[in-house]
């Protein structure tokens, strides 16, 4: 149930995207964006796992791949440094303000979707939502310390770390007890409540 609602919901929002490039009107999706940021601080990145219309597409790469037997490539370390990240950011914020201060149409936001879709169909998806994404980056500092997220609880973990195996982002960690989740690098996706049969993991 969970699992089809969630799915309903990001291809309404998915829906709003297409119709938005379609109009010409992609500005628009940075007010849903900002307001993602502004409620990660209470609920987490609940805007990666159930409103961004790149996370919905990647999904169904990812399904389609295992599916069809294809194996994800080994992610560059060199991709993995911080300074990737935030030179994503960083531009990404000045083609923006470019945007804004000269009135010149960009497509933005439509070449995010394109780029993070195309790197899914070789690589894992933590590459985008850990690495390369401009708004998973300030969604990582903004959900830090959220009032709800995904939580383990240590007493009905088994360890099997089916959870790991679920998790696009990679967020789960294991430590001496049981499994644990950082909440920074949660998609709140749900994905690992899906696979955990002790139902060890809550929204909370």
């Amino acid at each position: 149930m969970k699992t089809r609602f969630r799915k309903s919901v990001q291809l309404f929002f998915l829906g709003i995207f297409i119709l938005l490039v379609i109009l010409n009107k992609p500005q628009l999706w940075m007010g849903l964006l900002l307001l993602g940021v502004a409620a990660s601080f209470i609920f987490g990145r609940l805007y990666c796992g159930w409103i961004c219309s790149i996370n919905t597409v990647m999904e169904a790469v990812t399904a389609f791949k295992r599916k069809s037997g294809i194996r994800d490539r080994k992610i560059p370390d060199v991709l993995k440094r911080p300074l990737v990240r935030w030179g994503m950011l960083l531009l990404f914020f000045a083609t923006f303000i470019l945007v804004m201060r000269t009135g010149k149409q960009m497509p933005i936001l439509p070449v995010l979707f394109l780029f993070g879709i195309i790197l899914t169909f070789f690589f894992h998806e933590e590459l985008w939502h850990r690495f390369l994404c401009p708004y998973g980056s300030i969604l990582n500092r903004s959900s830090r310390n959220p009032k709800y997220g995904m939580k383990v609880d240590p007493d009905l973990c088994i360890s099997c770390g089916r959870c790991v195996n679920a998790c696009p982002a990679l967020a789960i960690e294991k430590d001496e007890v049981s499994h644990f989740i950082n909440r920074e690098d949660c998609l709140v996706c749900m994905k690992c409540t899906e696979v955990c049969t002790p139902n060890a993991i809550t929204y909370e």
